[in-house]
């Protein structure tokens, strides 16, 4: 028996407040629930205050839905809320059902099971320049961006994982659990300008560090990783209700591994050192946090500014919508 299907409501809410007005204001919104072979939105809307004075929606380059704003009327304050319910397939790289559902019992014991791969070396020859067939949509994410470097320490800090001959996810595992386990998650530590080599040399951070340091670590072994961002499903305390508001984004890495179903992607969140299944929700995906941050833009004005934000991820049942046990 497979695990079921899980449905979720997610409203993420953006406040900016500015100490003085803003004149004119440019944004791109991230904030579009990507449609995957796993993932089905069912309902999506975005709401803004005050309302743009023009807006388009589009695709970027990595096949991500993109909604750009043009705000050209004086403003203090900027209102952006994103509601959607979205419908999460079982896709745990698997090798049968029975072993989907004993994953997903463990998930948050364990990292889960993969199956068996092609060494990762073998991978990394694939992927190499001049090799055929090429692999034209993982080749773009085994390189260097903003966020992401490709340099020996984070080579040498991946070898005692990637060891000669390793089957691909089986490295990959363990390079996701020793950064797990050497990585202390502090909200506190780093901002979204952190380079990765600090966050290495300090080994604190959040999701999207820990993403980039994976990332950094993989591309500089020759392999294809890609940053994806979205949610997860988090579980209040025993006893206390769930608090609107009290989610976030998160992030996590996708690994290319190219003999999976003629060439698949799998995922890996080295923040909770798990395989994501139907408690993690798709928005987009890129090279890293830079190609999909929610919400990004330019101004003319506003000084200082104050920025709130508000994620509430609510689990409904596929029926209605009362709160799964």
């Amino acid at each position: 028996m497979r695990p079921p299907t899980a449905r979720y409501h997610v409203v993420h809410e953006t406040i900016y407040t500015y100490d003085s007005p803003v004149s004119l204001s440019r944004q791109l919104l991230h904030l579009t629930p990507r449609a995957c072979p796993w993932q089905r939105c069912l309902s999506h809307q975005i709401s803004v205050s005050p309302e743009p004075t023009t807006a388009r929606e589009r695709v970027d380059s990595f096949g991500n839905p993109v909604r750009e704003l043009a705000i050209e009327l004086p403003h203090d304050r900027l209102a952006v809320r994103a509601e959607s319910t979205i419908d999460v397939l079982p896709h745990l790289p698997v090798d049968d059902a029975q072993a989907a559902v004993a994953a997903l019992t463990r998930a948050r014991e364990s990292p889960g099971h993969v199956p068996a791969s092609l060494p990762w070396e073998k991978v990394r020859d694939a992927l190499a320049y001049g090799s055929r067939p090429v692999l034209l949509d993982a080749s773009c994410f085994q390189f260097e961006s903003p966020h992401v470097r490709v340099k020996r320490e984070f080579a040498g800090y991946a070898e005692t994982c990637l060891t000669p001959q390793r089957p691909l996810l089986e490295a990959v595992q363990a390079l996701m659990s020793r950064i797990n386990s050497e990585l202390e998650f502090d909200p506190e530590a780093t901002t979204v300008a952190t380079p990765v080599l600090e966050v290495l040399a300090n080994k604190r951070g959040v999701c999207q560090d820990f993403a980039h340091l994976m990332l950094s670590c993989l591309r500089s072994q020759g392999l294809a990783a890609r940053y994806v961002s979205g949610y997860l499903l988090t579980q209040p305390p025993p006893g206390q209700p769930r608090m609107v508001g009290a989610d976030a984004s998160h992030a996590w890495v996708s690994v290319y591994c190219p003999e999976l179903e003629g060439g698949r992607w799998v995922d890996f969140d080295p923040t909770n050192n798990l395989l994501p299944d139907t408690q993690h929700i798709t928005i987009a995906w890129g090279r890293d946090f830079a190609d999909v941050s929610p919400l990004r833009g330019v101004i003319l004005g506003a000084g200082a500014h104050e920025l709130d934000v508000a994620v509430t991820v609510t689990p409904i049942a596929e029926g209605g919508d009362d709160a799964l046990a």
